[in-house]
């Protein structure tokens, strides 16, 4: 399986921290955001990575190279602008498909998650299905929610909304047809949700969204927590 790390953004919610260095690399527990991903991904034995860049990207090559330290195969996709979420997939999707419409894991760089990203691997996802969402509980800056999940489908709408925790499992078929250029990936999503065509789980684990300086502190004492337990 391959899998892209979203690593494009500008990190404006996180400025001053990003002015000068873009958020995939801001350190958290010793190393940066996007090797905690990085070293996720290879233990689950998903190692051939692409990652999108564009702030500062220059940055993130440079300290990542083409991954062997970790002990996978790294490609970039430069966007001259952030495209957004689907715009990026689109434009690296030579990188990430393949001939039978295979599967692709796409993990947002801003966020941590301690699910198996290697339960993913063997995920029995319906030939029919273009995507697979993990949802979490919905935090405090996203209190309204974003999908609904009935038995293993995800709807547009209901009475108990779960956030997207911005891990999912894409087939490029999802992605085929748009032309390039910058494009968010939720109106496809909902596309293909009106259609049957996405299913999702919930994940009852550590979720959060790195958005924020704040957000960043609190991951880095709840790490730090962890590390100290004997």
């Amino acid at each position: 399986m391959r899998a892209m790390i979203l690593a494009a953004g500008l990190g404006t919610r996180m400025r001053p921290l990003t002015d000068h260095c873009p958020k995939p690399l801001l350190p958290v527990a010793g190393r940066p955001l996007i090797v905690h991903h990085i070293e996720r991904l290879a233990r689950a034995g998903i190692t051939e990575l692409v990652i999108n860049i564009s702030h500062l990207g220059e940055q993130i090559e440079a300290a990542l190279g083409n991954g062997d330290r970790w002990g996978v195969s790294i490609q970039y996709s430069p966007e001259i602008e952030p495209l957004e979420t689907a715009g990026g997939l689109v434009q690296a999707l030579p990188l990430l498909a393949d001939s039978d419409d295979r599967p692709f894991l796409v993990i947002n760089g801003d966020i941590w998650c301690d699910a198996k990203l290697e339960s993913f691997i063997d995920l029995p996802m319906h030939e029919d299905l273009k995507a697979h969402l993990l949802l979490v509980d919905n935090p405090d800056h996203n209190r309204q929610g974003d999908f609904e999940l009935i038995d293993g489908r995800v709807n547009n709408a209901g009475d108990q909304l779960l956030t997207f925790a911005g891990i999912s499992l894409l087939r490029p078929s999802l992605l085929s047809g748009y032309s390039p250029g910058k494009r968010p990936l939720a109106p496809l999503l909902r596309d293909a949700i009106v259609q049957g065509r996405v299913s999702g789980e919930q994940h009852h684990g550590y979720w959060i969204d790195v958005g924020t300086p704040a957000r960043l502190a609190v991951l880095e004492q709840r790490l730090a927590a962890l590390e100290s337990c004997p």
